[in-house]
């Protein structure tokens, strides 16, 4: 569906406004702990966007510290089952954006936009072997969970901060702003292991508070001007490794994850589309070449 007038005007707006200080309110806002305060926020967003507490770990909304505790609350283990091996799991509940394949460097992100691998990652190498493989764009709704989970299992290599603006990244946005996800502020992490490299990125967007990883804690706020990168040990002190499903990071409020993996390593369901709702766990594609499950650990990280 390409853009409409209406899509326009509404995006427009967002030019207008100061992206960043709103997120700060935004942040402040979902950190205050007056209890009143928070403990109204909380019923008011259960009730607005039907939240389903029975599969929170903890389901009494006043138990929560303030307004991104709840937000960002843990589910019960059973609810959320990973897909087993040979299988790529999704990294997150959300909704398909796009799905496909890197062809000539470029990601699909809507009708008629395509946008840059090389200028998504901010490294063109990591895009060079990243040329003809597959990706998914998956969309988080501010009703879905907000943790980011490993869609396999991996070793961090890099972690790499991007600067940039904080657009909305709904569909009525990624329909209406070329080469939107190029322009927000993003967390670029690549894994290795079963396969490698595993590319997973993080977009921020308007009203996301933060975001952050469980290794490095929060990484925004605050929204730098100026790009960071961090290098991972494959083993000892400083290592990470993280286990398929185990949690990776969290948007402070909501947003977009993207998945890139090299060609020849996954096949897509086939039932998979743009508009497809998915859960955290639930297998997106098919590994072509399954390594024989070698590693049961637990999620570590080694500093």
């Amino acid at each position: 569906m390409s853009a409409s007038l209406l899509d326009r005007l509404i995006t427009a707006i967002q030019y207008l406004i100061p992206q960043h200080g709103y997120c700060a309110l935004v942040h402040w806002i979902a950190h205050c702990r007056t209890p009143w305060f928070k403990t109204a926020l909380i019923h008011a967003f259960i009730r607005l966007q039907g939240v389903d507490m029975e599969e929170a770990l903890e389901p009494d909304p006043a138990a929560y510290e303030d307004f991104n505790a709840f937000f960002t609350r843990a589910l019960k283990l059973q609810a959320r089952p990973v897909a087993g091996p040979g299988l790529l799991a999704s990294p997150v509940d959300g909704t398909i954006s796009q799905i496909g394949t890197i062809r000539r460097g470029s990601l699909l992100q809507a009708k008629g936009h395509d946008y840059r691998l090389a200028a998504l990652l901010g490294d063109e190498a990591l895009a060079e072997r990243l040329e003809g493989g597959a990706f998914v764009t998956l969309y988080l709704s501010p009703r879905d969970y907000h943790r980011v989970h490993m869609p396999l299992a991996g070793t961090l290599e890099a972690m790499r901060y991007v600067p940039g603006s904080l657009f909305s990244v709904n569909e009525r946005t990624t329909r209406t702003i070329p080469g939107l996800f190029t322009r927000n502020e993003r967390l670029v992490m690549d894994f290795s292991g079963e396969v490698e490299p595993l590319v997973v990125v993080m977009v921020g967007a308007i009203g996301v508070g933060g975001l952050e990883t469980v290794w490095a804690g929060e990484i925004t706020p605050p929204h730098g001007t100026t790009g960071r990168e961090w290098r991972y040990p494959g083993a000892g002190e400083g290592s990470v490794r993280l286990a398929k499903g185990a949690e990776l990071g969290r948007f402070n409020l909501g947003s977009t994850v993207i998945l890139a993996l090299p060609a020849g390593t996954v096949e897509w369901d086939e039932g998979l589309t743009p508009g497809t709702p998915v859960r955290m766990g639930q297998p997106l594609g098919r590994l072509l070449h399954p390594a024989p499950p070698t590693d049961n650990q637990q999620p570590t990280t080694d500093n």
